[in-house]
């Protein structure tokens, strides 16, 4: 990352606390949640940013209780069809007319209807700032739940890039996979996106730590219902909070830039230093040092 690069800008980036349904039989309560994404889409924008990001399953999340086709308060499989799938799509559609008009990127946690009898994906639809749908990321590791009775897992990572800055994508129980994080470093990604659904601070906690293992930027994503627990945040290279909404159930936006060439001391260090030095570590730096015939190396039960 130098200052030669062509094409990378400072990012204003908005992460949203939004209220995520948990009931998508309900088309009330998925208009609601539509409702309540394009206001803070609105605020993002008014704000000045570019991109908003928000959290897993923004326009529903079903309750792992409430799409069982079998006796209600039983974990059966999913029953789908239960679905309002119209409203579904006529309010991500409205997301992305929205972002269009606005001219703002959207990261918006959904469920992806397949070809029936296959169960959908839990994704990430990545809208551009002319309203298109450019890309989406699915899932990858599920949870034990996720996989037996309600999802299909996703294969793929997902990178996409706006004004030059490359961004990785990750949903709720893939932060405790570090091998992906792994993977999108050895992508070149500037800042991770991760998006959950979950009351959970521990969880929370390794966004600052991926942000100060790989020197990139985190945004992490949570449902306003559990932000008194862990609000959404913004974590700079090196693992600084530069934003947090407030530790609350209200809807909120937490909002930081994302400057590349930042003489911050801990982000040009994270970035300019440390990151660098990694790569090469990891690209067999240590290989011509290593000693393979000295006894006093190899004998490892004398002081």
């Amino acid at each position: 990352m130098t200052t030669s690069e062509p094409g990378r800008g400072t990012l204003r980036l908005a992460v949203a606390q939004s209220t995520v349904p948990e009931d998508p039989t309900d088309p009330a309560n998925l208009r609601a949640s539509g409702d309540e994404i394009r206001r803070l889409m609105r605020e993002a924008r008014e704000a000045g940013t570019r991109l908003v990001q928000f959290p897993e399953g923004a326009i529903t999340y079903p309750g792992k209780y409430v799409m069982s086709s079998g006796i209600p308060g039983t974990l059966t499989a999913a029953d789908w069809d239960r679905v309002d799938w119209h409203v579904m799509r006529a309010q991500a559609q409205s997301i992305a007319d929205l972002a269009g008009e606005l001219g703002l990127w959207v990261v918006l946690g959904s469920i992806h209807p397949l070809t029936p009898p296959h169960r959908p994906h839990n994704s990430l639809y990545v809208i551009s700032d002319e309203g298109t749908l450019v890309a989406r990321y699915d899932k990858r590791y599920l949870s034990h739940t996720e996989l037996t009775y309600l999802y299909t897992p996703g294969t793929e990572p997902l990178v996409f890039e706006v004004d030059g800055l490359r961004f990785g994508t990750a949903l709720c129980i893939e932060a405790n996979f570090p091998e992906l994080f792994a993977q999108y470093e050895q992508m070149d990604v500037d800042c991770l996106l991760i998006s959950v659904m979950v009351d959970d601070a521990a969880r929370a906690s390794l966004a600052p730590a991926y942000a100060t293992l790989y020197n990139q930027w985190v945004g992490y994503s949570v449902p306003a219902q559990f932000g008194a627990t862990a609000p959404a945040t913004i974590t700079a290279p090196g693992g600084r909070c530069l934003a947090r909404c407030p530790a609350d159930t209200r809807p909120a936006l937490a909002i930081a830039d994302i400057d590349p060439y930042s003489q911050d001391a801990d982000i040009d260090t994270a970035l300019r230093h440390a990151r660098p030095w990694r790569r090469t570590a990891r690209a067999g730096l240590y290989d011509s040092h290593v000693i393979t015939r000295d006894a006093r190396s190899n004998t490892r039960t004398s002081f």
